[in-house]
């Protein structure tokens, strides 16, 4: 008998504060059927406070359009508080290759994106 693809590589996501900083460690492989607890994740964050939310992508192996589509839904409810921090190989292969990085801040690791300052909006 195979065993499932996912199996090894089951989706956890830890959460943690660090200094003003609500860090999500995101680890294994983020599918249509594994990625909602990400949405629920970025969702509360953006209920429940202020400061950066960092998504920590280290751990990532694998991620599709599904994961995407969630990040993007983060962005437009958390805006420039939302910060992609130390994408494995494979997610930056995939920031790359879809210009993700014009439309949120990637770091190189979770440090440099706690203390990002980040360009604000335009002004009027």
């Amino acid at each position: 008998m195979l065993s499932s693809p996912n199996e090894d590589r089951a989706v956890s996501i830890t959460t943690r504060r660090e200094r003003e900083a609500l860090v999500l460690s995101v680890s294994g492989d983020l599918d249509i059927d594994s990625v909602p607890p990400l949405g629920l994740a970025l969702s509360s964050a953006a209920d429940d406070g202020s400061g950066p939310v960092v998504v920590d992508l280290s751990g990532v192996g694998f991620a599709d359009s599904t994961t995407v589509n969630v990040l993007l839904q983060g962005h437009t409810a958390l805006g420039d508080r939302l910060r992609l921090a130390a994408p494995s190989p494979f997610m930056q292969r995939l920031i790359g290759m879809i210009g993700l990085d014009s439309a949120l801040p990637v770091l190189p690791s979770v440090d440099d994106a706690i203390n990002a300052v980040l360009p604000s909006g335009p002004s009027s």
